[in-house]
């Protein structure tokens, strides 16, 4: 699992069936300063997410398609699971 930003949204007119009826976003995964890190993934949308907005993504493949109900079968490796409200760190790391 990581933190992301929404950084836009990936369209294909033609796709494998798992995708239908699900919104797939490219998400930058962000470091513990809000940095993008140049690491991104292009992730099913399960929580109505959109550009700019900070999200929790699970990246494991098999969890992911249990989410969207696809396990075993499925090309899905990524899903937006939340919506990031606040992150608070402690100081002592």
């Amino acid at each position: 699992m990581y933190i992301g930003r929404v950084t836009g949204t990936v369209v294909a007119t033609i796709h494998q069936e798992t995708f239908d009826r699900h919104k797939t976003l490219l998400v930058d995964q962000l470091d513990l300063n809000g940095q993008p890190t140049g690491y991104y993934d292009i992730a099913v949308d399960m929580v109505q997410a959109g550009v700019g907005d900070v999200v929790l993504v699970l990246d494991e493949g098999n969890s992911a398609r249990q989410i969207i109900d696809k396990e075993p079968d499925g090309a899905i490796r990524a899903v937006i699971v939340g919506v990031v409200d606040e992150i608070t760190l402690d100081n002592g790391r």
